[in-house]
């Protein structure tokens, strides 16, 4: 099935010198929830920039829809909704004129039927005939979804879409990112708050020093690089490890009352038997057991620590 975003060999390098991408090829799956991670300075908004037609490749292209959005530019936007990080609204019109003239903008006949949909999904409807600048920060941020979603795209993007709304309208904004995608609607976003991504998306990009260090599927990515911890509490304490447990992922914790065994996920079984074994054969008994399972937050500064390990590396 063709993607239905096809980047290839992308890279930009800025007027000052700035190297912001470096030969990122990525496919989009039509339908998918698309998580770019990646710390501030990645290259996430430059990604997006070109992918939207508001920065120009310096090599490499973009296909969104199959139009490339350099030469088929009008052609390609018109698929593409997005919701920039910054709050640009006009603060004296209203909501539903502020929507209802993005529509326009593409070229959209007026539909007051579609604007009324979008703002009821949003719950602005209520707020429908107020100025922006009376809105709370979480609502205008609706309103910048709202205007995105006013032509009826197929791609939305959304360039860190909880920043400045509190807890409950987050959650409210993950169900909406849902039905979107459920609509048919691909989302690709970018975010600091990791468990955003680890919520909602179906797969993972992580992006550092303008790089694509890695795309996996979020469930896969969680199984390949996650780490589990197994902590056993020890009825007496003990002053070291004993021979048979010091080589393995074993560590002595909790002033010697704890052993804590760290092990990659996947084959828990088998790791669980081992370690057993070994401490039957040392001796050592335990009253208690829990198991702690690293998040995706964990593995993602994982992933950015290496890449920068890597380069310092290469550096020297």
């Amino acid at each position: 099935m063709q993607p239905i975003i096809r980047v290839s060999n992308l890279s930009k390098t800025y007027a000052s010198g700035l190297h912001a991408l470096k030969d990122v090829s990525l496919d989009i799956r039509a339908g998918e929830i698309f998580a770019l991670l990646g710390p501030n300075g990645a290259g996430k908004t430059t990604l997006i920039g070109i992918t939207c037609g508001l920065v120009r490749p310096t090599s490499g292209h973009v296909l969104a829809g199959g139009h490339d959005v350099v030469r088929d530019y009008r052609a390609a936007r018109r698929l593409i909704g997005l919701v920039p990080q910054e709050l640009t609204t006009d603060a004296f019109e209203t909501v539903t004129a502020t929507v209802t003239f993005s529509r326009g903008l593409f070229g959209k006949p007026r539909d007051p039927a579609r604007i009324e949909r979008v703002l009821r999904q949003l719950s602005l409807w209520d707020k429908r005939n107020e100025r922006i600048m009376t809105l709370s920060g979480g609502m205008k941020r609706r309103v910048m979804i709202a205007k995105a979603l006013a032509h009826e795209p197929q791609i939305l993007f959304l360039d860190e879409p909880s920043a400045g709304v509190d807890v409950e309208l987050r959650r409210d904004m993950w169900d909406m990112v849902r039905e979107l995608r459920d609509g048919g609607v691909t989302i690709i976003l970018t975010t600091h708050y990791i468990e955003e991504a680890e919520e909602m998306a179906d797969r993972i990009g992580v992006i550092n020093h303008g790089e694509l260090v890695l795309v996996e599927e979020k469930q896969a990515l969680m199984r390949k690089l996650g780490r589990k911890q197994l902590t056993l509490e020890l009825p007496e304490r003990i002053d070291e490890l004993p021979h048979e447990l010091a080589d393995g992922g074993v560590e002595l914790a909790g002033g010697g009352a704890e052993l804590v065994y760290t092990f990659a996920a996947g084959d828990e079984r088998e790791q669980i038997t081992a370690l057993l074994r070994r401490l039957d054969a040392a001796g050592i008994v335990f009253r208690n057991l829990h198991t702690q399972q690293s998040s995706l937050e964990d593995i993602f500064v994982d992933l950015v620590r290496g890449a920068r390990r890597s380069d310092g590396a290469g550096a020297r």
